[in-house]
């Protein structure tokens, strides 16, 4: 196989720089006969990236977080001769201990923190928030023990890192809420806030900090107007679904939401 067609797979991509990097990883992989591992990748881009690289007969790949329902994951890719295994994707799993019961803290401080030490969110995949104990979390393995050394604080709590297996990590199965709400309009704002159960204000101020994500493209204005089908994500909040709309007589919209907690 030749060079990759790039700017054919590139062309219009809404996650351009992610989807170039693992095109750099893919001529790799087809040129060595090895296998290549990408960074963390959100949702959003690996559900482009794979999509675009199903034109592409000679390659194959596997993605792998840790545990099932990870968002965020690393793509494997090699040429399709050579075997590929989820085993083998590189992931160290951590836990944050310090005791937050007089100072909680959030998955977005747990995340900051970790990004305060200098790491980039590429080598950061899932957090795990554990109330009162910390948090859990899975980073690129070559960083163990740079993390361990330079996190020692999450707001005001002091802290230390442990390596763990994947298996110790407290997945909980996610749980399903249905909702419904009758809304004057579809604005991303008014349908999250009823769906996460929030004042529309903090919801707004969630969507231009770049916690709020819409068929994982991060949305920065609360008027983005949602239909059925859309799912919504907030940063560790979970996920919404937009299921059926309906229009009331009033002129209303009747919306079913399905919640994963």
């Amino acid at each position: 196989m030749g060079d990759l067609p790039r700017q054919q797979l590139l062309q219009g991509a809404a996650f351009r720089d992610p989807l170039a990097r693992v095109l750099d990883l893919a001529e790799q992989a087809l040129k060595t006969w090895t296998v290549r591992y990408s960074d963390f990748l959100s949702p959003g881009a690996l559900a482009e990236i794979t999509e675009r690289l199903g034109s592409l007969a000679d390659l194959h790949w596997q993605s792998w977080g840790g545990y099932p329902q990870a968002e965020r994951q690393r793509l494997a890719l090699a040429r399709v001769e050579t075997p590929l295994s989820l085993e083998a994707i590189p992931l160290q799993a951590i836990e944050i201990q310090g005791n937050f019961l007089f100072d909680p803290a959030t998955h977005r401080d747990f995340r900051g923190a970790l990004l305060g030490t200098g790491l980039v969110l590429e080598k950061v995949g899932d957090l795990i928030v554990l109330g009162e104990q910390g948090a859990q979390g899975i980073i690129a393995p070559e960083l163990l023990d740079y993390v361990q050394f330079h996190l020692t604080q999450v707001r005001t709590v002091p802290v230390k890192v442990r390596a763990i297996a994947l298996e110790d990590l407290k997945i909980r199965p996610p749980r399903i809420k249905e909702i419904q709400t009758v809304e004057a309009s579809l604005r991303l704002d008014a349908v999250a806030s009823a769906g996460f159960g929030m004042s529309r204000s903090k919801m707004a101020s969630e969507i231009e900090r770049g916690e709020v994500r819409v068929n994982w493209k991060t949305i920065l204005h609360s008027d983005y107007t949602l239909c059925s089908g859309d799912l919504v994500a907030v940063t560790g909040r979970g996920r919404l679904e937009i299921g059926e709309i309906t229009v009331t007589q009033k002129g209303r919209y009747r919306i079913a939401l399905k919640r994963f907690l």
